[in-house]
């Protein structure tokens, strides 16, 4: 039986495979749009847990488990990380033929080696397998980075970040380099009106202007 996501997942023809494993399998990765913290990264941060990891920020995975039916305390609320682990878990086989079901098993094979299915069944074991992982320095932030050949991280910056925690890595000699990216979402939330007025004087505040015109706006 052909095993499950092997070497040549999607890679139907010869030429594909060519392509593939001559070329573009050790390019380096060039990630132009994330959400990494940056403070993680200049902390580099050891994970306590694969829900740490996978689920805490994850709005698809949470998107599929409210799906399926599963109560907000195993998404976001007070419930253990093994339990919100388990319900994930437990979701997944309802995610079949959506790209969150090829995700999560080649985030399995790739980064912890492991093959198993993930299901309600085979949960524990899989948290267990990967937590032990966790623990060791290959897989802080910055090691599973270097593990996955990534040389350039774009982060998601507001124009309000102080960027310090990118001040900090560029003083760190550290093969990858992390660069901000302008995204001013909470600049352009008009509707929030008390949101937005706070945000007016965070802007205010962090360009050292005072903003009282549309042109002094866009010049902060």
């Amino acid at each position: 039986m052909k095993k499950f996501l092997d070497e040549n997942f999607l890679l139907s023809n010869a030429t594909a495979q060519k392509l593939y494993h001559e070329y573009a399998k050790n390019m380096p990765i060039i990630d132009y749009h994330n959400h990494l913290s940056p403070n993680e990264m200049a902390e580099d941060k050891s994970f306590e847990n694969i829900t740490k990891v996978w689920l805490n920020g994850d709005h698809y995975k949470w998107r599929a488990m409210r799906t399926n039916g599963v109560e907000e305390e195993y998404i976001t609320g007070e419930k253990t990380d093994w339990e919100k682990f388990r319900a994930w878990a437990a979701t997944v086989p309802y995610t079949l033929r959506n790209p969150l079901y090829h995700w999560t098993h080649l985030e399995l094979q790739r980064y912890f080696d492991i093959n198993t299915i993930l299901n309600a069944k085979t949960a524990k074991s899989i948290y267990d397998e990967c937590n032990e992982k966790l623990q060791s320095k290959e897989y802080s932030v910055r090691g599973l980075l270097e593990k996955m050949n990534v040389k350039v991280v774009c982060t998601t910056d507001d124009p309000l970040d102080s960027l310090e925690h990118h001040q900090k890595i560029s003083k760190n000699d550290w093969s990858v380099k992390v660069l901000p990216a302008f995204r001013p979402d909470k600049a352009m939330n008009v509707d929030d009106r008390t949101g937005f007025n706070n945000y007016l004087s965070g802007l205010e505040k962090a360009a050292d202007v005072s903003i009282s015109t549309y042109n002094d706006y866009l010049s902060a």
